[in-house]
């Protein structure tokens, strides 16, 4: 299996590895606002999924086309790095990706925070969708992504994370884009259907308080989970990342922290 495209940031004491997951038509470059908090804590590995940043070749076929065999690759990168296990930071889509790795290998997630999570795709979303994938061949997809990023982050101090967003996925492409809102449509409703929530990894959703597609879902959804905790972060709308990236950075990192068994001399010593 081809490894995919990734950054490995290592620290010179801790022994606990990170693994970051950006979202549908971004990369890894979206965690520029994480990295340097992080770095002062743990070992980084920044992983571009298929088709994104610089994995060119994509989804090549139909058999790659899932999100299981997405959760694959990323498990293969972990075995050639000889990483038994490490905590995933996903962010939108990404956290499909986290909750897919989880459930094929529970003991390779020793905790995750899941940004903005997706996990379930309202109906009128659906339709659009479907609607795309009738005039696909007539109207350029950036068009799409531009729409789909402003009905999901409409206010104006969205913007930036906005601007991030479709500044990433014009590299994406037209092939690849549609191969990942097909997995999207067909996948997403489907696995959190089918799965019972009852997962013991530790878990902390992180999403903001204006991310009205999902954020209704999770408030629902988490109190169902073991070891499922929620942080709403006030004035951020999806990609709360970017938008409150010092709250996220906090809250995330110290949650990390609270699963590796760390006092504050521990994690004194790491930061040296």
């Amino acid at each position: 299996m081809e490894t995919l495209h990734h950054k490995v940031l290592s620290h010179p004491n801790s022994k606990e590895w990170v693994i970051f997951i950006h979202g549908m038509g971004g990369s890894s470059s979206i965690w520029f606002k994480q990295i340097k908090e992080y770095r002062k804590h743990f070992n980084l590995i920044l992983v571009d999924l298929p088709g994104h940043g610089g994995n060119h070749a994509g989804l090549k076929d139909e058999t790659d086309r899932s999100f299981e065999q997405i959760a694959n690759k990323v498990i293969a990168l972990l075995d050639y790095h000889g990483i038994r296990d490490a905590h995933f930071v996903g962010i939108s889509l990404g956290t499909m990706v986290i909750q897919f790795i989880q459930h094929l290998s529970p003991d390779r997630v020793k905790s995750m925070v899941l940004g903005g999570s997706v996990e379930r795709i309202h109906p009128p979303l659906i339709l659009f969708v479907r609607l795309v994938e009738g005039v696909k061949y007539f109207i350029p997809y950036m068009w799409i992504y531009r729409l789909v990023a402003w009905i999901l982050m409409p206010r104006e101090h969205h913007v930036e994370a906005r601007k991030t967003f479709i500044r990433e996925a014009v590299k994406l492409g037209q092939r690849e884009f549609f191969c990942w809102y097909r997995i999207l449509h067909q996948e997403v409703n489907q696995f959190f259907a089918r799965k019972k929530p009852v997962h013991t990894t530790p878990a902390i959703y992180i999403m903001g308080s204006e991310d009205y597609m999902f954020l209704p879902n999770i408030k629902k959804r988490y109190k169902k989970i073991m070891n499922a905790r929620l942080h709403i972060l006030p004035k951020s709308g999806h990609v709360c990342n970017i938008e409150k990236e010092k709250e996220f950075n906090e809250i995330s990192i110290s949650f990390i922290h609270s699963q590796s068994g760390f006092s504050e001399k521990h994690i004194e010593a790491i930061n040296g």
